[in-house]
């Protein structure tokens, strides 16, 4: 490993790995954790990771059967160098930590790896229930403090937006400190409970099912009431005469909704309350809430607001049923026309099963989002500018500890990352505050001279593969090799 330029005094040393300049003494840490005094030598401590694609000559993947995998390299496997452990470019003017050479098909090839510091990030995160959790641009609060707010909610999902500069670096040293804390637990996979002002209390973890208001949920919405009309509309005809799909955004009633109509349904004189978008599609049929369909009700009866004595008839079938089949009721109209509750026919009993059905898992999605400044920059090329442009040009494929990422369109490298895609403890932070996540630039070699890259400092695969406190992980399957060409650069040459 490279080593480090350290300040001395008494055994005390000052570790230069970010803008805190930490005084350690010995035997003790640094604030991150990260690094610690050993015996008057400023050490990292936690693992350098490595991950690799193991694979048989039939190129199948080497199955590791019920035991672990002890961490150790195997020999001959394709292996690609992640920014896990490995160092930052601070103070800015040096190279990357790492810039290793390998070969790839036969394409020389090379990785730039660095951990990034950084204050310009946040977490973007999908929350698949369809239950109220406050309103739009209401503040998430941890531990009281204000950590980010409630976005625009998606086909079946509440959207976050979590961290930021302003929440790590604009208010106050406790808000600062609560939101980087916040964020590297989300992105190692830890749970954090946090409250929507004005809404629910909510425990969310990466890539498992969240809790609101102390309830797990279970579901993804099928979709709105008038999708899951047009999807089980068939099923329902000839055992209903009224379908109404109870929905917080968009509430389907079967009789006047287009599907109705091509079945040749009669109108059957139901209208509930709210805004009339198109034929059987209403706004507005309640207040958003916990209840039935991401609304604020628990009597589905209640959103009926007349029922047309002219058109309706004693006898007429209704079920009335929510986006994720979690509720639903089936009603017979009397001599009064009052719906009154009866037992659900058989055949509508399984079409309600099959709205579960169709729902996917609820999970939590937590995507972190940072751009690479200067000194990540700077650590590949001397002339920064012609990085950014590589990226652009689909030449220089960019990773998160080996995982794909994806980059935004307009200036800089401004990327997303899904956190269950890296390795594990893949975060770490600096208390300045903000968070440490690795980063991996990987080009062609002759690409990476023409723009100017730090040659002199590159170094082979099998050299790296002899550092101290390297840990191998195994390749995440569902993403492309992190090691491989783009596809469009390949093409090109």
């Amino acid at each position: 490993m490279p080593e480090r330029k350290t300040t001395k005094s008494a055994g005390v040393i000052t570790c230069d790995a970010c803008p805190v300049l930490c005084r350690i003494r010995p035997g003790r840490t640094g604030a991150c954790d990260r690094y610690g005094n050993t015996e008057g030598v400023l050490t990292r401590l936690d693992p350098f990771v490595v991950t690799q694609r193991v694979v048989e000559k039939d190129g199948a993947l080497v199955p590791f059967g019920e035991r672990e995998w002890d961490g150790s390299l195997v020999p001959g496997a394709p292996t690609f160098v992640t920014g896990v452990g490995s160092g930052t470019t601070y103070p800015d003017y040096k190279p990357a930590p790492f810039i290793v050479a390998s070969e790839y098909e036969g394409v020389d090839m090379v990785t730039v790896v660095s951990e990034g510091i950084f204050s310009y990030c946040g977490l973007k995160v999908k929350i698949d229930t369809d239950r109220y959790i406050g309103p739009e641009t209401a503040n998430v609060r941890v531990d009281g403090e204000p950590v980010g707010h409630v976005t625009t909610a998606e086909y079946g999902s509440q959207m976050l937006s979590l961290g930021g500069v302003r929440h790590l670096t604009g208010g106050s040293k406790r808000e600062g400190t609560v939101t980087c804390d916040m964020m590297l637990k989300l992105c190692n996979g830890e749970a954090v409970d946090m409250v929507v002002d004005d809404g629910a209390a909510v425990t969310i973890r990466a890539g498992k099912a969240p809790l609101i208001d102390g309830i797990m949920e279970e579901r993804m919405r099928v979709g709105c009431g008038s999708a899951t009309i047009g999807m089980f509309a068939k099923q329902w005809h000839g055992h209903a005469d009224e379908v109404i799909v109870v929905d917080d955004h968009i509430t389907g009633v079967l009789s006047e909704h287009q599907a109705g109509r091509f079945l040749a349904m009669a109108h059957a004189g139901i209208r509930v309350r709210g805004r009339k978008s198109t034929p059987g599609r209403y706004f507005q049929v309640a207040e958003p809430g916990t209840g039935w369909g991401g609304t604020d009700i628990n009597d589905p009866l209640s959103i009926i607001d007349k029922i047309d004595p002219k058109v309706a008839w004693p006898g007429l079938r209704l079920l009335m049923v929510s986006t994720t089949g979690e509720d639903a009721g089936y009603f017979v109209l009397d001599e009064a026309l009052t719906p009154v509750p009866a037992d659900m026919p058989a055949a509508l009993d399984v079409t309600v099963g099959r709205i579960g059905e169709n729902c996917e898992p609820a999970l939590t999605t937590v995507l972190f989002m940072a751009g690479a400044g200067g000194s990540l920059r700077a650590g590949v090329t001397e002339n920064p500018v012609r990085l950014t442009r590589s990226v652009k040009e689909a030449l220089t494929r960019v990773t998160c500890a080996g995982a794909p990422v994806y980059v935004w369109s307009g200036g800089g490298i401004t990327l997303m990352v899904d956190v269950t895609t890296m390795p594990e403890g893949s975060f770490g932070y600096v208390p300045t505050p903000a968070i440490v996540a690795p980063i991996e630039f990987t080009l062609r070699l002759g690409d990476y001279a023409a723009m100017g890259g730090h040659m002199d400092a590159v170094s082979r695969l099998d050299e790296v593969a002899g550092a101290d406190r390297l840990k191998a992980v195994r390749w995440h399957e569902r993403a492309p090799w992190p090691g491989a060409p783009l596809a469009g650069a390949a093409a090109d040459r």
